[in-house]
């Protein structure tokens, strides 16, 4: 692949990858903030559950599979095979961010809405629920931001130089507990000025995956860094923050 072509590749993928995630992040916040009231899905009750549901099903599974060794691997298949290793962490956020925006745009509203906030107490919600985007924002921060949005792969190709990886993440709201980006997540589910039976579902089904989908990810730091991850994992819980800052610890590289 000459050098020309590579760039061009590499700017290509890199648009559609920002793109694709701003757009899929800005329609997940309002669609949730509407109780999943404002989703362009037009599927007729009953069925309109079994749609939703796969919709709801479809982004852990496939957000699981993609850190797997087998799922890794399958990011090759979506890029040139010379830029292919490189541009997989790209490849990788245009998938999750495809199925984020998938789940909002697509969902079937049921058209009921139990509660909503009204009057002072709409903006205190509002306020709550933009603070939580706001952790979550901080948390990719400090999970490295190049990565978490797609940056260091297609710049890496568009450099001509292999991808870099950021360390593991053990500085900022990781001293309060391992997994922020997580929790943070969950917690953008539960704190929406609008609660509906399509709102409650997701919140269930979210944060359960936001609970259990770590653990492949912390199997993978046991056997990649062993005992450097035990010393950082002794101090810092796995979900439910700690109320001060674990003690600095030095960051391990890391491959994810």
């Amino acid at each position: 692949m000459t050098e020309t072509r590579r760039r061009l590749v590499a700017i290509a993928y890199g648009f559609v990858c920002h793109a694709i995630f701003g757009l899929a992040a800005l329609t997940m916040v309002v669609v949730m903030g509407s109780g999943m009231t404002l989703g362009f899905g037009r599927v007729l009750e009953p069925w309109n559950w079994v749609a939703n549901i796969a919709l709801l099903l479809q982004l852990p599974l496939g957000h699981s599979f993609f850190l797997s060794d087998r799922g890794r691997r399958m990011l090759k298949w979506f890029a040139p095979r010379a830029v292919a290793s490189d541009m997989a962490p790209t490849v990788y956020v245009i998938i999750a961010a495809l199925q984020v925006g998938a789940l909002f745009a697509l969902w079937s509203p049921s058209g009921i809405v139990w509660w909503q906030a009204e009057g002072t107490l709409f903006y205190v919600f509002v306020a709550l629920f933009l603070s939580t985007w706001g952790l979550l924002g901080l948390s990719t921060l400090n999970a490295g931001l190049e990565l978490q949005s797609g940056f260091n792969g297609w710049s890496a190709v568009f450099l001509g130089r292999r991808v870099r990886y950021p360390d593991m993440p053990t500085t900022g709201l990781f001293r309060f507990t391992r997994n922020p980006i997580y929790v943070s997540f969950a917690l953008t589910t539960w704190t929406v000025p609008v609660w509906t039976p399509d709102q409650l579902l997701v919140a269930i089904v979210l944060t359960a995956y936001c609970v259990l989908g770590p653990i492949l990810k912390e199997a993978r730091y046991r056997r990649i860094h062993g005992a450097r991850f035990e010393t950082y994992a002794r101090d810092v819980p796995y979900f439910v923050p700690r109320l001060t800052p674990a003690p600095r610890a030095g960051g391990v590289n890391s491959d994810a």
